[in-house]
């Protein structure tokens, strides 16, 4: 089998390179020898795949060609290879969790989400650089070091989904795992010119999520463009009865996985959208205003009705602190009792926060994002969508381990310039990530589309729309990094910093 036309096939789409496979057109042999070779000539620069094993790439290549050409049913991700975030197992590899403590930890066997993909087709690439315990939004940690932003190695890839936005970016694989609490699928898609879903809870089932009744974090699907997220939600979203939020009756959930796979049409000049700068409360810097105000006004012309309004957020601050620090005390105090020296700054911050609270305030947050939770509902029934920037700023160095000021502003903790993601976090609601153009720094920016609780489906279908009218808008449709320029990079292991968190 030999692909159709003269692009490299690791640069196909998740959806293109599928329907090649399944005519005969690819070989998923030719699609993972581009895959690594796209690795082999990049990563050097931009540290994303940490871990990888590509014998076993090739030999599960070669049998998904066996299927294909036997004319064995197919999967409807089957030949792809995809990243895996070091957050989850793949059978005989490391799960470091970017923890020293787990440097030397090798998985025996395989998440359920990557089973899950594995049962449709396809095929794990490696595992994708997280900071430690995916604690921040810059991807640094002591086992892997550094990924950098590839559009501009000097700057941050947020994170902490960061390995799997610049394997994306980079063109290493058509798809990629991530997770999501504040911002951590968001926001290295905005910085990295890439896409970013993030599902209502229970829809990518979490059966390792450690406080199972909370479901502020959640897993879902990465890739270049929003079909080709779909398409891996298809398969992500499963009955798994294993998350208290993933309602399982007769075998089957809710919502049917296998409409992810085709997106309905909808027309964007028969929607409310309430657009915002900041949801009332967030600290976004001037650059990023700018640009997305910008974009506001392009996209105006294809909307039906556009108004600048917010959901009430009030709280939102707090409630996102306190349940944040909740979850990191219940999964790593004892790591930084027994091992302090062995566990990073954020961890160890988030810990020492949640102490400081006391069940009287854990109760407060609580009974608050109730009201939050409300708030958001009340809006969504005059408004069908939300539009707003992905992120508060503009990448900064990598060297910055977190933001401690925006526009001269001090910001409150590690993860306050994360707060235009976990807005809608705390209220639960689908949120996706869309590259839109580039801001005044010439870095990729991210328009954030959110969507009522449970339109999963309608989000990835606006949010597809969108997309499609933005590659047509002069000066905002996405553009790769420079390959050249990063074939020629020098290490990013030989760059003082890479290993540490000074």
């Amino acid at each position: 089998m030999t692909v159709e036309s003269a692009t490299q096939p690791a640069d196909l789409g998740a959806v293109e390179a599928r329907q090649l496979i399944a005519r005969k057109a690819l070989s998923p042999i030719e699609l993972a020898e581009s895959c690594i070779a796209r690795v082999e000539a990049l990563d050097h620069a931009v540290n994303a795949v940490v871990a990888s094993d590509f014998d076993t790439l090739l030999e599960d290549a070669k049998q998904a060609e066996d299927a294909v050409m036997t004319g064995a049913a197919l999967g409807p991700v089957h030949g792809l290879p995809f990243g895996v975030k070091d957050m989850i197992d793949v059978k005989g590899l490391p799960t470091t969790f970017g923890s020293e403590i787990f440097r030397d930890n090798i998985a025996t066997k395989d998440d359920a989400i990557v089973a899950a993909m594995r049962r449709a087709g396809a095929i794990p690439l490696g595992k994708t650089n997280n900071p430690e315990w995916s604690a921040g939004g810059n991807t640094r940690n002591r086992v892997y070091g550094v990924t950098p932003n590839p559009y501009d190695l000097t700057r941050t890839a947020a994170g902490s989904s960061g390995g799997s936005a610049v394997a994306l970016a980079c063109r290493y694989a058509p798809l990629a795992t991530g997770s999501d609490t504040g911002g951590s699928l968001r926001n290295p898609a905005a910085y990295c010119g890439v896409v970013g879903f993030r599902p209502s809870p229970g829809v990518v089932p979490g059966d390792t999520r450690p406080i199972a009744l909370m479901p502020l974090s959640t897993s879902g699907p990465m890739a270049r463009n929003v079909a080709d997220a779909a398409l891996m939600l298809s398969v992500m979203a499963r009955a798994d009865r294993n998350d208290p939020f993933t309602a399982v009756i007769d075998g089957k959930t809710q919502w049917d996985p296998a409409a992810f796979a085709n997106l309905p049409r909808r027309d964007l000049s028969s929607l409310r959208i309430a657009f915002t700068e900041d949801y009332g409360f967030a600290p976004v810097e001037k650059t990023v205003r700018a640009h997305f105000l910008k974009a506001v006004k392009a996209l105006s012309p294809f909307i039906g009705r556009l108004e600048e309004a917010t959901p009430d957020c009030d709280g939102a601050d707090r409630i996102f602190s306190v349940l944040r620090a909740l979850n990191f005390l219940g999964r790593h105090a004892m790591l930084v009792d027994e091992q302090p020296h062995l566990v990073g700054p954020n961890v160890t911050d988030n810990v020492a926060e949640g102490r400081g609270y006391s069940a009287e305030d854990a109760a407060a947050a609580l009974i608050a994002q109730s009201g939050y939770y409300r708030n958001w509902q009340s809006f969504f029934d005059d408004h069908d969508f939300i539009i707003s920037p992905a992120v508060t700023i503009s990448p900064r160095p990598w060297r910055e381990l977190y933001p401690t000021e925006i526009d001269g502003v001090a910001t409150t903790s590690y993860y306050h310039w994360l707060a235009m993601a976990y807005a809608s976090t705390i209220a639960g609601h689908p949120s996706i990530t869309i590259p839109c153009g580039f801001d005044a720094n010439n870095m990729p920016f991210g328009l954030q589309i959110v969507g009522r609780r449970h339109d999963d489906l309608g989000v990835l279908a606006v949010a597809a729309e969108f997309e499609a009218v933005i590659a047509g808008l002069s000066g905002f449709a996405p553009r790769p990094p420079d390959f050249e320029a990063l074939k020629a990079a020098p290490p990013i292991a030989e760059t003082d910093g890479f290993l540490s968190f000074e």
